[in-house]
């Protein structure tokens, strides 16, 4: 059975996209079978595939709503290995339209129960809130990665998440682990940065990722051209970091 990673933060511009659609591709060049879901209304990890969002027509949204199967809002793109359930817009009125259905935090994981043996690996890329959307991924996933952005505020609202992962373990889902804590944007040159990467590895020890995502101008220009960084500039610092994770994700899964 393929297992379910959510890549989740609730704070905004920590890299949780980028680690959503970089992961994805490099799993795929690495020859698993990927299926990444966008779970977030700004519909970035679509784009950044090279989707366009505008043509949606059944993506989360109806997934969510259970008016189109999990097969029927699968499709293919151009990183090999992966498909993509999309996103748009209107799942932005996902949270009030579920807010009073029976068993509303399970809509994604009985939407995905048909469709989990087809993939080594399902990554779904939350929205930054820790709304009904994010608590639905929780739900549905095995574990979850956590993107901490080596800046002065990395900390801020860790516990906060924790504190939701650690309800969702105790009412919804007992068996969420912890897949890791993932330092991205780091930037060798700057005291700041070597020390979250000390205190967050001090914290947390063991759930911190050995793979640091660097800062790396391709890493940021990839999207804007609708490719993962695989695609993209395979040479890059941005590539060989996010491979570096791919592979430690499937070391730490054998």
């Amino acid at each position: 059975m393929g297992k379910i990673i959510a890549i989740a933060n609730q704070k905004g511009g920590v890299g949780k996209t980028t680690t959503s659609v970089n992961l994805a591709a490099s799993l795929g060049v690495l020859e698993k079978k990927v299926l990444l879901i966008d779970a977030d209304p700004q519909a970035n990890a679509t784009s950044g595939l090279g989707v366009d969002v505008e043509g949606v027509e059944q993506g989360t949204y109806q997934l969510l709503e259970h008016t189109a199967s999990a097969l029927d809002c699968i499709i293919g793109t151009s990183a090999p290995n992966v498909d993509l359930i999309p996103a748009h817009i209107d799942l932005v009125a996902i949270e009030i339209e579920l807010v009073d259905k029976v068993q509303r935090e399970y809509m994604m994981k009985k939407a995905l129960g048909d469709i989990a043996n087809n993939y080594d690996y399902i990554l779904i890329d939350c929205a930054p809130s820790l709304g009904l959307l994010t608590l639905n991924a929780l739900t549905a996933a095995n574990s979850v990665v956590i993107p901490i952005q080596c800046e002065y505020f990395a900390l801020e609202g860790l516990g906060k998440l924790l504190n939701t992962i650690k309800s969702v373990q105790k009412i919804h889902n007992p068996d969420l682990d912890i897949e890791g804590l993932l330092l991205t944007m780091y930037d060798a040159r700057l005291r700041l940065s070597n020390q979250v990467v000390e205190e967050v590895t001090k914290h947390f020890n063991d759930m911190v990722f050995k793979t640091i995502i660097q800062r790396n101008v391709r890493l940021s220009e990839a999207p804007s051209f609708g490719e993962s960084i695989i695609n993209f500039d395979a040479t890059s610092k941005g590539a060989q970091n996010y491979l570096s994770l791919a592979n430690e994700i499937i070391e730490n899964n054998k």
